[in-house]
């Protein structure tokens, strides 16, 4: 008779469509800390070599499912990444070997509980390893379909495009990640190795909609990977660890928006001009250019280069002969809604987090929709954005505490003051994707730049060259100036004709 403890186990069907291949269900799932450049940016630490956490096979789902964020808890996180899935038994692949050994890539969620990952000391397994906390697939990648160095991730938040990046920004490769993994660990085949999130990380709440797709360029795709977050009944048990949470932790669940903001500020500055490197778009010759001209010469600048509506419309500054410069970062409110408000609007909200990560330099940009009948920061936020740095806010939308906050010198630029609270009229959203303000759209890493006749947005690949030719251009308004007040009269000279830009060139130091 056999025993119940030598009953085979019922077979288990994967979680995802494996294209006929006969993969066997994983014996385990191996996960990769951090292997993204754009995360690492964000995260502010580049790893020397790989380090990885285990998650059980328990916790695998397949797509369309639903995930429950525990009762109790607040910060259930979602991490878009790369699914390899191991063809057969590996033990100490070289990294020339090790690709060979891989069945193909899947789309996966990193999904986990930041209010227990104190209680596990690293090893994330209740943080990261709850029932239906690693969804997979919907479709197998071949691996000989593929580069593995030229895979897209891509990963949407009720339909609203949150990480994108792909596998040339990757840290370690896959063959590595095989080959080190495989010296100490016999791989098996369905083994899962999770590869890593690139940046946009961050939280959902229960009836928010993850998705997660791997392609390839011009080929073939996982398909996406839904998975919806319900809210869960259960609180957890006094027998063992609760809920903990800190701001820290909410800031680190959140995302560091400020890291985020840098990687742009570096890649978006880099088309066009090169050599900007570390430094973005505003180096020490940029800034003082600009330091030298007016917006109105910038926008006949930019508008001789197409750009026409970059202004950032019906805001003026606080304070008189307030001027701005800075890297945008960006600050979403939605229309008020109750339920909405009830879920983003408390706590350690979208306004906060955007103020908390404020690098030094940086311009908070806020969306209100034109909307002035409620403030959208008021002087406590703003201190806050002074202390960490900021060079200035710009909001389409009402300041609270109007007097308080000019004091504080922090340049700042509204649609006027209100005293009420955001509840009034907004919902504090998201951070630092590209909005819409005062007319105009603002993607973080753009420049915005303000005085007394208004607020600019200059693309950064662009800024270089617009402030150079700005300079020039006030050069010859101001010859034009001295001969108009000497007698002039203005035709020939404004613009000039080729008479007068001889006189020019003569006159020009």
């Amino acid at each position: 008779m056999i025993s119940e403890a030598m009953t085979p186990l019922p077979f288990r069907a994967l979680p995802y469509d494996d294209g006929g291949a006969g993969l066997p269900y994983p014996s385990k799932i191996i996960a990769v800390h951090l292997n993204f450049e754009s995360r690492a940016a964000e995260r502010g630490r580049r790893p020397e070599q790989p380090s990885y956490f285990l998650k059980p096979v328990s916790s695998l789902a397949s797509s369309g499912g639903v995930v429950e964020r525990p009762a109790g808890t607040e910060l259930l996180g979602f991490e878009g990444e790369i699914a390899l899935v191991i063809k057969e038994t590996t033990r100490r692949a070289t990294p020339e070997q090790a690709w060979s050994r891989v069945a193909g890539v899947t789309a996966a969620n990193d999904l986990g509980v930041y209010d227990l990952r104190y209680a596990d000391k690293g090893s994330n397994l209740r943080s990261k390893g709850g029932d239906g906390f690693t969804p997979i697939g919907p479709a197998l990648i071949p691996a000989d379909r593929i580069d593995p160095g030229r895979l897209r991730l891509r990963t949407w938040v009720n339909g609203e495009p949150v990480q994108e990046d792909d596998t040339g920004a990757l840290i370690f490769d896959f063959a590595r990640l095989v080959a080190d993994l495989s010296q100490l660990i016999t791989l098996e085949a369905g083994d899962l190795i999770l590869t890593g999130t690139p940046a946009g990380a961050s939280v959902i709440m229960p009836g928010d909609r993850v998705e997660v797709e791997v392609d390839a360029p011009s080929g073939p795709t996982t398909g996406r990977l839904l998975t919806t977050v319900s809210a869960g009944e259960v609180p957890l048990a006094g027998y063992g660890a609760g809920p903990k949470v800190d701001d820290a932790t909410r800031a680190d669940a959140w995302g560091n928006g400020a890291g985020r903001a840098q990687a742009l500020r570096q890649a978006q500055g880099a088309p066009g001009n090169e050599a900007q490197g570390a430094e973005g778009p505003l180096t020490e010759e940029v800034r003082a250019a600009l330091g030298r001209v007016g917006t109105a010469t910038l926008s006949s600048q930019l508008r001789k280069r197409g750009l026409d509506n970059v202004s950032i419309d019906g805001v003026v500054a606080l304070r008189s002969g307030e001027r701005l410069l800075g890297i945008a970062r960006t600050l979403r409110m939605v229309p008020l809604r109750e339920d909405l408000f009830k879920s983003h609007g408390g706590g350690y909200n979208a306004q906060k987090r955007a103020v908390d990560t404020l690098n030094p330099g940086d311009v908070l940009v806020i969306e209100a929709r034109g909307e002035p009948g409620t403030g959208t920061i008021g002087d406590i936020l703003a201190l806050r954005a002074k202390v960490r740095g900021a060079a200035g806010v710009v909001t389409d939308g009402g300041v609270r505490d109007h007097d308080a906050v000019a004091e504080l010198g922090l340049p700042v630029y509204c649609a006027g003051a209100h005293p009420a609270v955001l509840g009034r009229r907004h919902v504090p959203w998201d951070v630092d994707q590209t909005i819409a303000c005062g007319g105009t759209t603002v993607q973080p890493g753009d420049v915005i730049i303000g005085d007394a006749d208004g607020v600019l947005v200059i693309p950064p690949g662009l800024v270089a060259e617009v402030a150079a030719d700005a300079v020039e251009q006030e050069r010859q308004e101001t010859f034009i100036a001295e001969q108009v007040a000497a007698g002039e009269p203005v035709d020939g000279l404004y613009p000039m004709n080729e008479a007068w830009r001889e006189k020019y060139r003569q006159w020009r130091p």
